[in-house]
């Protein structure tokens, strides 16, 4: 049975959950920085409720709970998206939200002109459901980087370099799902339909091949559709974390929710406790690739 998700919560609350190994541990390192759905009650949204859920990845961290069973690490925010974005650098700020001007240089980025930059804009794509009704506080950002974003990097920094210093070498999954709709929110034209799965290594700079190949197999192994880089090539946590050449991996893996999920009402699906299952197996099969690759 799953716990309700409230409209807002008191703040403030734990930014994450962390989830230490329960096998022999490996330097597996695995993050859901989009599924929290605890929405603080100082967020001060206007926009309906039902609206600003659509941008969480429901349930990510469950479906790949299996992870510490196989001796992996698994961090999951408990904040929104919508609220602060884990994936999205510091400096990823639209100036046109802001009350006073911010202090320090930024750098909005594609993600921010498509209204879902650090602090989110919008609530539906193509610049529609504007989320606030007023403009925002310097303080009042700056007080959720320090309470939910800072700490939620902190603990990854922490997983990643201590796996690191461990063993040598280091792979990280960035797990997330991804809407029926993501070619058109993404504004982006296709002749094909959206994959199962997405695995975006930001076009083989952030994995080695044979590591983001051996994803991929094991997936379609178990009857999945696979696409690389298309249409999530993956953001900031990756592409900071993602050095090959020093052994230090880092894949995101983007879910079709259709598998598992209503969009509308963002209840589980039949299908989710198969893909739970299916993806406990692939979990077994990735951190078996890694045991060999530090052996």
């Amino acid at each position: 049975m799953t716990t309700p998700v409230l409209p807002s919560v008191p703040t403030p609350f734990p930014p994450f959950t962390l989830r230490l190994p329960e096998a022999n541990a490996i330097p597996l390192v695995c993050d859901s920085p989009h599924s929290g759905t605890k929405y603080p009650d100082d967020f001060g949204y206007a926009v309906p409720f039902d609206e600003l859920r659509a941008g969480e990845d429901t349930d990510v961290h469950v479906l790949w709970e299996s992870l510490p069973s196989v001796g992996a690490t698994l961090l999951a925010a408990e904040f929104p998206r919508s609220y602060i974005d884990p994936n999205r650098d510091i400096e990823d700020i639209d100036a046109g939200m802001l009350a006073e001007p911010w202090p320090t240089p930024i750098s909005p980025s594609e993600k921010t002109r498509l209204g879902i930059g650090l602090i989110w804009r919008d609530a539906k794509k193509n610049g529609n459901g504007a989320i606030y009704d007023r403009k925002l506080p310097v303080a009042e950002i700056q007080n959720r980087i320090a309470t939910y974003h800072a700490p939620y990097h902190a603990a990854m920094r922490e997983q990643i370099e201590a796996a690191y210093a461990r063993f040598g070498a280091v792979w990280h999954l960035n797990l997330h799902s991804m809407p029926a709709d993501s070619y058109e929110s993404l504004q982006i034209q296709s002749d094909h339909p959206l994959a199962d799965f997405v695995l975006g290594d930001r076009d083989g700079t952030t994995a080695a091949p044979e590591f983001t190949a051996m994803v991929a197999e094991a997936l379609k192994k178990r009857g999945f559709s696979v696409a690389i880089n298309d249409p999530f090539k993956g953001v900031a946590l990756i592409a900071r974390l993602g050095r090959p050449a020093e052994r230090r991996h880092s894949l995101q893996v983007e879910i079709h929710r259709g598998l598992y999920l209503n969009e509308i009402t963002r209840e589980r699906s039949a299908g989710f406790d198969k893909l739970q299952d299916a993806l406990k197996d692939v979990s077994r099969e990735i951190a078996d690739y890694v045991k060999d690759q530090v052996k």
